[in-house]
């Protein structure tokens, strides 16, 4: 039999139960309206400083990519807050890469507004991470330089005694050597005044610590260019990179063919044939042992850093899988079921 004072409990409950939900509703209700406070504090500008900076959003770039330039460049206050606020606008699908003159004074609405329109900068030209030497011509015509203009401009004789271009075999063109970066010009602007500013750059990654970190390897220096553009194509990640450069480098020295799906679709593109591994060039190192015999894009520093250290490792195969993660194995049988567990979008035939 429950006492009085049980009984007196019993009765209490459903007030002591409905005290709690009032206090776990009112904590709630103060969690969602600090929380949607401080997303709204982040969509502010970072502050009334007017100056512009240049912003370049590279092709193929992720929308945690895009927060994260962004954030860097110092123009948004919260990476998290800008990426929620383009989910929330469904705007991801529509950014468009560039370079941009954006300002701190700008709220996140202002920069999400300019760069999916696409308002590039009109006074400035940008030469993309991972482009072929082909793709760079098009940027320059694209920009208003004159094809012929172009087209000379791109000679390496004119730049023979560029100290970026030492290691460059006689014969060989620039691709490779065209540092990826923003420009200024005006209508006076020359396009070989563009080219030997972004030699300049390339010279300036090229430091001499860093020549003799490659050629301590044993590694001539148009090699580890080559392996650079190689690296630029593979992966995105710094540690990814110098594991597959070491991997590549792995290979050489065991007798193994690269077989660098990069390397073949090079060779396709240059010919203007449809992207395959089977086209047969001397680019295509699934059918032809040894590098490439050249550069098959511009480099970026974290590439060269990659050839100047490269991991050592027992890995002899890699594959970047849909789940945005380098999966690297030991033997073909491993790879072969990473290949067919983790890549089935990224390991088709990409359009060029």
């Amino acid at each position: 039999m429950a006492t009085s004072s049980n009984k007196l409990l019993l009765n209490r409950w459903p007030k002591i139960i409905g005290i709690l939900l009032v206090i776990f509703a009112v904590a709630g209700i103060g969690i969602v309206l600090g929380a949607r406070h401080v997303y709204q504090t982040n969509l502010r500008p970072v502050a009334a400083n007017q100056k512009s900076v240049t912003v370049t959003i590279p092709l193929g770039s992720s929308l945690g990519d895009i927060a994260g330039i962004l954030k860097r460049a110092g123009v948004i206050k919260s990476d998290w807050a800008f990426s929620q606020y383009v989910r929330n606008k469904r705007a991801g699908g529509i950014i468009k890469a560039g370079t941009y003159e954006l300002s701190p004074s700008q709220s996140v609405s202002e920069i999400v507004a300019i760069i999916t329109e696409g308002r590039v900068a009109t006074n400035l030209i940008t030469i993309y991470p991972g482009q072929r030497i082909d793709q760079v011509r098009k940027t320059f015509i694209g920009s208003g330089f004159l094809a012929e203009a172009v087209d000379k401009a791109l000679n390496p004789s004119l730049y023979a005694t560029h100290p970026a271009l030492v290691d460059k075999p006689a014969g060989a063109s620039l691709e490779g050597y065209l540092y990826p970066e923003s420009f200024q010009k005006t209508a006076d602007t020359k396009p070989e005044h563009i080219i030997r500013l972004s030699l300049d750059e390339m010279s300036r990654r090229l430091t001499p610590e860093t020549r003799a970190a490659i050629t301590s390897q044993g590694l001539p220096i148009y090699d580890s260019v080559i392996l650079a553009s190689m690296a630029e194509k593979e992966a995105d990640k710094l540690s990814d990179r110098q594991l597959i450069v070491g991997i590549f480098l792995n290979r050489l020295r065991r007798g193994l063919r690269l077989e660098s799906d990069p390397t073949a679709f090079y060779g396709a593109a240059i010919n203007n044939q449809p992207l395959s591994l089977n086209y047969d060039t001397p680019y295509n190192t699934y059918l032809h042992a040894g590098l490439p015999p050249g550069p098959i894009s511009n480099v970026t520093a974290a590439s060269i850093q990659a050839v100047a250290s490269p991991t050592a490792s027992d890995y002899l195969y890699f594959v970047a899988g849909d789940d945005e993660t380098v999966h690297f194995s030991k033997t073909l049988a491993e790879h072969q079921d990473k290949v067919s567990k983790y890549c089935h979008e990224k390991c088709q035939i990409p359009v060029d």
